[in-house]
C-alpha cells in the first residue's frame, strides 16, 4: 500500500462525522518527506471550527494511522 493510499484510508474513517455535519475531507496531495495536503470542503470550508476539525480530527487521525507522516496542512 502506498503511503498515499495509507492517508486515503485514515480519511475515510474520519468521513462519515465530517459528511453527517454537511462537510468532506479532499486529500490533495501526500509527499514523500511526510507533508500531506488536505482541502475542508462543503459546510467544513467556511466554518469558524474547522481550525479545530482539522488539528483534532483530521490530522490525528492521519497521525495515528499513518507513522510516516509529518504534518498535514490545510490548503
Amino acid at each position: 500500500m502506498t503511503l498515499k493510499e495509507k492517508v486515503e484510508k485514515a480519511l475515510e474513517s474520519v468521513r462519515p462525522r465530517l459528511q453527517a455535519d454537511g462537510g468532506n475531507v479532499e486529500l490533495i496531495d501526500v509527499a514523500e518527506d511526510g507533508i500531506v495536503k488536505v482541502k475542508l470542503t462543503g459546510a467544513c470550508g467556511s466554518c469558524p471550527m474547522s481550525a479545530m476539525t482539522l488539528q483534532y480530527g483530521v490530522t490525528n487521525a492521519i497521525k495515528e494511522a499513518v507513522s510516516e507522516v509529518k504534518e498535514v496542512q490545510a490548503v
